[in-house]
């Protein structure tokens, strides 16, 4: 089970900040997302939202052990 976390404008837009999601990779977590939200899930793949898993940035795909945290990171600003 993958503990979820959203940020920013992400979470304000899911209207949910964490949730339990059961997955063993990155695309199956994407995918029961998009399952339930596409809008979501569009603005998941968005262009600069980073993906950390257990605090890691990661690029493509990854494969999510029991208890895993992933974190979707909206587009930061600012200087």
């Amino acid at each position: 089970m993958a503990r979820v976390l959203l940020f920013g404008r992400l979470a304000d837009q899911a209207g949910w900040r964490e949730r339990e999601v059961e997955a063993a990779s990155l695309a199956a977590l994407r995918a029961s997302i998009a399952h339930d939200d596409a809008a979501l899930a569009r603005a998941l793949e968005g262009p600069g939202v980073q993906v950390a898993v257990d605090k890691a940035l990661v690029r493509g795909e990854a494969v999510l052990a029991a208890a895993t945290e992933v974190a979707f990171l909206p587009p930061m600003s600012g200087g």
